[in-house]
């Protein structure tokens, strides 16, 4: 099994509607690609807050065939939703590892 984890740091000015387009947008988009079955949002504790928060979201997969279809089909287009509704308010980096 795969977990592909996106950590992103946000501005407090766009936090809210980040959040609430997260839950009800964008995951619903990435679990309906289907390659995917299931998913977890975290939020960073223990950690300096001051320009705004951080969180993993983290996406389950069974094969790295199912990642590299996803990458390769459908992560340029699901990411620039966010670059476009949010522009530069927001850093990221994506991270893939193995279940052992």
């Amino acid at each position: 099994m795969y977990l592909y984890n996106v950590t992103i740091k946000l501005q407090w000015s766009i936090h809210e509607e980040w959040l609430l387009w997260m839950k009800e947008e964008h995951i619903v988009a990435v679990l309906n690609t289907k390659c995917f079955f299931n998913h977890k949002m975290l939020r960073l504790l223990e950690i300096d807050e001051e320009e705004g928060p951080t969180y993993a979201i983290q996406y389950f997969c069974n094969t790295i065939e199912d990642y590299n279809m996803y990458i390769n089909n459908f992560s340029t287009v699901l990411r620039q939703d966010g670059l476009t509704k949010f522009g530069n308010k927001f850093i990221g980096f994506r991270t893939l590892m193995q279940m052992v």
